[in-house]
């Protein structure tokens, strides 16, 4: 079957396809492609001319392999295909199941035969024995979900209609959410329903399996209430003050427990203040965004969408799809929504508002903060669908135009 292929992550893994020095690391939260990307990346390969008996998968999750969970057994599965002459191509699936895999990959990326590509939905796979015995050797690729443009792309793709109003389009993935599976359904209810699977997988795979929570139901109110408040401006405080207010009791340690276990999961990301005139960042407040939105909305009968918080979350994803570091700015008592550093430590600057119409007020708001800042880095008023002003040589633009066009902030 002719799969959908991510182009913005292929165009960044290419130059890597060949060299057996590094290991490509693919991560994401569960079924946001990384599986397909490896497909689509094998796909390549043969297009290349390389045969296929040089294409070698391991998907730790399927029957067959499933068993392998030891670097012994994983070392005998690899080592059924070392007779095969010539740089062998080298994907595993789900590696974080293999305890101790580490010295084993290290060991045939040594070899100077295997160009390996391993994929893990969770950040346990880059923490601890992975950065100190392979630092230097391998690279991150994170993968998200889809963004509209590959949302739009693959709906083409699959033969699904696509709406020409693009801002209904918009709206319908917005509550639909960009998990590439949830796609091949055609009711909401049934792609909100695939959506609550991955939640439970997600808990059950990458969260009881590698930590101990000893109150189920406490970290599912705080999961919930994350979920439900996204794109707040939010401190431990804040949160231990709102969950007690529900008759959640919680120690401040267990919560920051918790909260870097959805971290490490993917379903959640924080984005972190920083301080214009220092150049640090701010512990205490922060921000947290979904991986995707339809965790929000498969969760809650209410289809009401409340743009705020909704186009933060899509455009703060939006720029992290663009490899741009993203916090949360602040400008004396001003706050700018985004404050995004590319590779080169080039810094952009983002407002993002539903709308600037209405009154003067209104469009002051979004552009004051910045106006305020005094370098010439790129500044942005990001709307949903507004007509395009002109202030103080600010950009403005409208998101959905925006990602359809693939630029970058």
């Amino acid at each position: 079957m002719k799969l959908f292929r991510r182009k913005a992550y292929l165009s960044r893994i290419r130059a890597f396809y060949n060299d057996p020095e590094i290991i490509k690391v693919i991560t994401g939260v569960r079924r946001c492609g990384k599986s397909s990307l490896m497909h689509t990346i094998a796909e390549e390969l043969q297009e290349s001319g390389i045969a296929e008996a040089n294409i070698i998968f391991i998907d730790l999750d399927r029957h067959g392999y499933k068993s392998i969970k030891t670097a012994d057994a994983l070392e005998a599965a690899i080592n059924e295909f070392a007779h095969i002459a010539g740089l062998k191509y080298l994907f595993i699936d789900e590696i974080q199941n293999v305890k101790d895999f580490e010295e084993v990959v290290n060991a045939y990326r040594a070899d100077g035969d295997w160009s390996i590509f391993m994929t893990g939905s969770n950040s346990y796979l880059l923490s601890g024995e992975l950065v100190t015995k392979l630092t230097g050797r391998y690279i991150e690729f994170e993968m998200q979900t889809l963004t509209f443009k590959e949302y739009c792309d693959m709906k083409a793709f699959l033969g699904k209609p696509v709406n020409p109003n693009t801002v209904a389009e918009f709206d319908g993935y917005i509550l639909e959410g960009g998990f590439p599976k949830a796609l091949y359904y055609d009711e909401l209810s049934d792609k909100r329903t695939y959506t609550r699977s991955v939640v439970a997988e997600i808990f059950e795979k990458d969260i009881k399996r590698r930590v101990k929570i000893r109150n189920t139901s406490v970290f599912n109110q705080v999961q919930a209430y994350v979920i439900n408040n996204f794109g707040a401006t939010t401190s431990l405080t804040n949160m231990l003050d709102d969950l007690k207010k529900q008759g959640v009791s919680i120690k401040r340690e267990t919560l920051n427990r918790y909260l870097q276990i959805l971290e490490d999961a993917k379903i959640i990301r924080k984005c972190t203040r920083f301080d214009m005139k220092s150049r640090k960042s701010l512990r205490g407040e922060q921000k947290y965004y979904l991986s995707d939105l339809s965790f929000y909305f498969s969760a809650n009968t209410d289809n009401r969408i409340n743009y705020g918080p909704v186009l933060e979350n899509i455009i703060y994803s939006y720029a992290r799809n663009c490899n741009l570091d993203v916090s949360v700015g602040r400008i004396g008592n001003l706050e700018c929504d985004f404050i995004c550093r590319n590779t080169s430590l080039d810094y952009s600057y983002l407002q993002v508002a539903l709308t600037i119409m209405g009154s003067k007020e209104t469009e002051d708001r979004e552009y004051r903060p910045l106006e305020m800042i005094k370098d010439n880095y790129p500044k942005y008023v990001v709307t949903r669908n507004d007509p395009i002003q002109h202030r103080s040589g600010i950009m403005h633009v409208n998101a959905i135009d925006f990602m359809l066009e693939g630029r970058c902030f």
